[in-house]
């Protein structure tokens, strides 16, 4: 793990312009995209192009049906712990889904335990499954949760194979790094978490729990997250609102995992758009305006 504070003079008109520019370039809103290349890869009838992985059963072995498909929408228990995986690797993607928290199940840890409902969408998963923990791909995970949609974690091996890079708050907030946009210290992790920029202070694990500055809407209604995945960077959106950003992501591709962990859950859709290889091309498709040209320092001033 490493934490340093970066000091801006020099190399660091590029970090300004590449590290920083999430305040500048990303703003409140989250990006758009071509829907004309988009690929639905939930088709709302099957788990085509996905594969079922539980703890302790393994592959496509699903007795007591944690994940079912009906009336077009998927449908996650949450009592057991496992996931679905697609066959194909990706990599510069946005993925948009929109989910929901269910009815409780009676074997689900939030009524057992009495704990957040939690899943998540676990990005550029690599190696073997239930590498980690005997249940997920080795990935970087986008968590949703009660009180921290929008938190990365490292679901890795604790090696730089798996690692991601944010600017944080100086200071920790209960043992983890908190996004900060525009701050000068810079944390990468191999393992553990960075929160969402508004997490709140008090957060606590409990069925429930609402921060003061929480996006998600109230429980049963519909919630959008959006992640945009370009390089080695990737960008978090809550229904509509900027939450978190890492660069410097280790892998910067792979396969898509959606978790089934303590919460039930339905999901009506996800939705991944394809994007261009072209930094200056993502830009102008996703609605932002390039302030650095990648060739010289036109409209920028030195001091």
């Amino acid at each position: 793990m490493h934490f340093k504070k970066t000091f801006f003079f020099g190399v660091s008109v590029f970090m300004l312009m590449a590290f920083c520019c999430s305040e500048v370039l990303v703003g409140q809103t989250s990006p758009g995209g071509n829907a004309g290349n988009t690929i639905a890869l939930f088709n709302g009838k099957n788990f085509d192009g996905w594969y079922k992985f539980l703890r302790y059963r393994g592959r496509d072995n699903d007795p007591n049906q944690v994940f079912t498909v009906k009336n077009g929408m998927l449908y996650i228990s949450g009592a057991e712990f496992g996931c679905i995986t697609t066959h194909e690797e990706y990599e510069n993607y946005k993925i948009v889904i929109e989910y929901k928290y269910d009815k409780d199940h009676p074997l689900s840890p939030a009524i057992k335990d009495g704990v957040a409902r939690d899943g998540g969408l676990l990005m550029h998963s690599k190696g073997r499954d239930g590498a980690y923990s005997g249940i997920w791909m080795s990935s970087i995970e986008v968590n949703i949760i009660e009180g921290g949609t929008g938190d990365f974690i490292v679901v890795g091996d604790g090696t730089d194979r798996f690692q991601i890079s944010a600017q944080v708050d100086a200071q920790k907030q209960a043992g983890s790094y908190l996004f900060k946009p525009g701050s000068d210290y810079i944390a990468t992790i191999r393992r553990g978490r960075i929160n969402w920029l508004n997490r709140d202070p008090t957060w606590a694990n409990v069925r429930g729990y609402k921060g003061k500055h929480d996006l998600e809407n109230p429980l049963g209604e519909w919630n959008k997250l959006e992640c945009v995945a370009f390089g080695d960077r990737i960008s978090v959106y809550l229904n509509g609102h900027f939450v978190n950003e890492a660069f410097n992501v280790r892998p910067s591709g792979g396969k898509i995992q959606i978790q089934s962990e303590a919460a039930a859950m339905i999901i009506r859709k996800i939705d991944l758009i394809p994007l261009t290889t072209s930094s200056s091309a993502f830009l102008a498709e996703s609605g932002y305006k390039q302030l650095f040209n990648e060739n010289d320092l036109q409209g920028w001033r030195i001091y």
